[in-house]
């Protein structure tokens, strides 16, 4: 089936918008990408020294807010740089589809919860039982031939 064959409606031909796919956004990465992942993960990895270094060489570091502030901001910073990257991109359009996929799921009921909750412990009691059965046979057996 060719690309062109996938983008038509099978029974009337007609044409199916295409939302941005993200593996084909992932694939167009530019070098500036490999910039942004590696000044973000600098910054993510900045802002897990910030809380042990930076009181020893700033002053208004000793304030625990200054620090908050400090690993606020290098994570808000690192994750709008990630979503500048092709990758960052693909990802939040993964996430709105997710996002639509979630509203069309069937959840189940109270009752239907509920029943197949005790469905799954009275099969985990038979199991365990059943499991505990052969364990204290085969123990018995296994020591009535060694002795």
């Amino acid at each position: 089936m060719s690309t062109d064959e996938k983008t038509r409606d099978a029974l009337s031909g007609a044409a199916i918008p295409q939302q941005n796919d993200p593996a084909q956004i992932v694939k167009t990465g530019s070098a500036l990408d490999i910039v942004f992942w590696i000044v973000a993960l600098a910054l993510l990895v900045g802002a897990t020294l910030i809380n042990q270094y930076l009181p020893a060489y700033w002053a208004p570091g000793s304030n625990v807010w200054v620090r908050i502030g400090a690993i606020v901001a290098c994570i808000v910073i690192a994750l709008g740089l990630l979503y500048a990257t092709h990758q960052g991109k693909a990802f939040a359009i993964l996430l709105k589809d997710s996002r639509t996929e979630l509203r069309r799921v069937t959840w189940p009921t109270k009752q239907e919860t509920v029943s197949t909750t005790w469905q799954v412990l009275l099969v985990v009691v038979v199991a365990s039982l059943i499991l505990w059965g052969f364990d204290t046979i085969f123990g018995w057996l296994i020591q009535s031939i060694i002795g």
